[in-house]
């Protein structure tokens, strides 16, 4: 079935278009937001209000006509940027987030973790939209043309943005590795 035909049977509310919907696109939102959050229980949280808000969008009668993927990313954008404007959590013992359980080599996944936590770090100094550029260019693989409609910015935006955030993270890395 075509993208047009489910938007309009969403938009009529039908559970089974809805079902679909979710199913397409669920797993994708979950890898976007748990790359920019680094955490599975908020990755979750921002799948589940991503659903809830379309929902609701659609439940007024509104909602995309089409683009519906980069229309729902652009709900899980908004929910994450809002997320980091909220005030930082309280931090977490160190011993809960390694998570080494299971793993034959300990040295080695401990230095991926470091390697992992180095990297979400430096993307959360970046801007909410350079890090959203990013994550979806090189992480989920998308065009700057997909990007663009997610972030409601025209592609030389777009490209602007990737180029000034791969900066960034350069300076960001090396800095480190200079302090180290």
């Amino acid at each position: 079935m075509n993208e047009a035909k489910l938007i309009q049977r969403a938009r009529r509310l039908e559970g089974q278009a809805l079902a679909e919907i979710y199913d397409a696109h669920n797993e994708a939102i979950y890898r976007y937001a748990l790359r920019l959050l680094g955490d599975e229980s908020l990755a979750e949280d921002c799948v589940s209000e991503t659903f809830a808000r379309f929902l609701k969008v659609l439940s007024k009668g509104k909602g995309p006509r089409e683009h519906l993927q980069a229309y729902l990313f652009r709900i899980a954008h908004n929910w994450i940027t809002d997320f980091y404007r909220r005030p930082a959590p309280e931090t977490r013992p160190i011993d809960d987030e390694l998570g080494l359980a299971g793993d034959d080599d300990p040295a080695r996944a401990a230095f991926e973790n470091m390697q992992s936590r180095r990297t979400r770090a430096a993307l959360a100094a970046l801007t909410p939209d350079q890090r959203a550029v990013i994550t979806l260019k090189y992480l989920e693989g998308w065009r700057n043309a997909e990007i663009a409609a997610i972030l409601d910015k025209p592609i030389g935006a777009i490209k602007s943005l990737q180029h000034r955030a791969l900066a960034a993270l350069k300076r960001i890395l090396l800095d480190e590795d200079n302090e180290q």
